[in-house]
């Protein structure tokens, strides 16, 4: 018997399986409560998170810096050493606007 001559017995005997015929699925509710600080940690987390800005805040200056050093030192015969620190600006001024946003991106998702 071939696949197809199969498919059309199993159409034709009604063996599929149907969805209900009511109209209506039946549905779970899921739970989907607000996001909720643990009682007593929450000034903790924000302590922890502004000390984390100002990590990043302290790391991008110095990288500024580094970069800046490396276009000054590269200036003369060392052009590869210039155009790194050039290149390196980019990604500094990314990180500290990913930084900055942080906060409001993460929010999106959490309306």
């Amino acid at each position: 018997m071939s696949p197809i001559w199969c498919a059309f017995a199993v159409a034709e005997r009604g063996w599929l399986l149907s969805a209900p015929q009511d109209g209506e699925s039946p549905s779970v509710k899921v739970p989907d409560p607000p996001p909720d600080a643990p009682p007593g940690l929450d000034q903790k987390m924000e302590t922890l998170l502004a000390w984390g800005k100002w990590g990043v805040l302290i790391c991008g200056v110095a990288g500024l810096f580094i970069c800046a050093g490396q276009m000054a030192i590269g200036r003369k015969n060392r052009s590869t050493f210039a155009a790194d620190g050039a290149t390196g600006i980019p990604w500094v001024l990314g990180g500290l606007s990913l930084a900055a946003t942080a906060a409001p991106i993460v929010g999106v998702f959490f309306r």
